[in-house]
């Protein structure tokens, strides 16, 4: 690539695996979203999570309320996924026009997921009305079984659980979220094209040596599924740049305060949101593949979830800007992804590449 490559324009892209979190956090990071993504697919891990499409569509109320002005972002909304989840509640979803997908969660996976499913057998109920009715399953694909090493779970939960249900139901869409592993690529390539998965930037980017940098544990880059080998890395970067419409963008952005990552118990989860476009590009530059960002940012993902791609324009300029240290976060701060580190790429909304900072700059 030559030192100051033409801005590259692209039809504006979707997120579709983002967190958004609820009241002063929410409205601390909406904005940072909806400053380049159209829409975004929105987790429903809350307290109490997101169980029915009433829940949903009132969470979609106060994402909504809590925008910038002049914002025109839509929440794709998600229901979370119990053994419970009645088939009428399903067909609710279906019908909404707002709830476009079901996640399921391990309990005990992740963040706020203590009400999550315990053996999936439990959900076949609900994964048989969900194919019946055409909505999209969400997964978090991990076992958390205590025998199973942490660098294996995700590994061991398409052997164990993931293989099976793609086989009982062979037209059930199903997005495997945040994918981290050469296994994970290979399941997904080789499965029908009811299955598909998103990839994040902080596992494009970084192997699992990146948690302990200069010798010191960096707790801003520690997230669930946890960082993989460095093969792993280059299977994912080699997936998300190959063109294949199962890949596409999903930043699984996990906003927590700085108080909370840097602790004796930190938490899991990248603040990747203010900056993600820029990282995405900065991956596929690296790979020689600039020309497929498009399709995986901007076309793959609506075209899986059966909605129409976006009309508008994105436009990414070769500037350097340096990200902030760290971020308001109601009454407190949260650190983003490469926090004070200088990012090559700059992106603007429509086709004018004149610099805009991000939020905070």
């Amino acid at each position: 690539m030559p030192a100051n490559p033409a801005p590259l324009r692209i039809l504006q892209p979707d997120d579709w695996h983002l967190h958004l979190r609820d009241g002063a956090s929410l409205a601390a990071v909406v904005g940072a979203t909806a400053r380049i993504f159209a829409r975004a697919i929105v987790m429903p891990n809350l307290k109490p999570p997101v169980t029915t499409v009433a829940a949903a569509r009132a969470y979609r109320d106060r994402i909504v309320a809590a925008l910038p002005p002049d914002a025109s972002f839509v929440p794709l909304m998600t229901l979370y996924l119990t053994e419970t989840l009645a088939a009428a509640e399903i067909e609710r979803a279906r019908d909404s026009g707002f709830v476009h997908a079901i996640k399921y969660y391990p309990a005990g996976a992740t963040t706020n997921s203590e009400s999550g499913v315990t053996a999936i057998e439990r959900a076949y109920p609900a994964l048989e009305a969900m194919e019946r009715a055409g909505v999209v399953l969400c997964v978090h694909g991990e076992v958390t079984d205590p025998d199973v090493d942490v660098f294996d779970r995700e590994r061991v939960f398409i052997e164990r659980h993931l293989s099976g249900v793609v086989a009982r139901f062979p037209e059930l869409r199903i997005v495997v979220e945040h994918l981290t592993t050469r296994d994970g690529v290979d399941f997904v390539r080789a499965c029908g094209p009811h299955v598909a998965a998103t990839l994040t930037p902080q596992h494009l980017l970084y192997s699992r040596n990146a948690l302990f940098g200069g010798g010191f544990l960096r707790p801003h880059v520690y997230c669930l599924p946890v960082l993989k080998r460095e093969t792993h890395r280059q299977a994912l970067v080699a997936a998300a740049t190959s063109g294949s419409p199962k890949f596409f963008l999903g930043t699984d952005s996990a906003p927590h305060a700085r108080g909370a990552k840097e602790n004796a118990c930190g938490c899991a989860g990248c603040y990747s949101a203010p900056s993600a476009l820029e990282l995405y590009a900065e991956v596929f530059e690296g790979a020689g593949a600039l020309d497929k960002l498009e399709g995986f940012a901007s076309l793959h993902g609506p075209d899986f979830y059966r909605l129409p791609r976006n009309t508008g324009h994105v436009t990414l300029s070769r500037r350097d800007h340096v990200v902030p240290a760290e971020l308001p976060f109601g009454d407190t701060t949260i650190v983003p992804l490469r926090a004070g580190e200088t990012l090559r790429w700059q992106a603007t909304l429509g086709s004018d590449p004149i610099f805009q900072p991000p939020p905070g700059n």
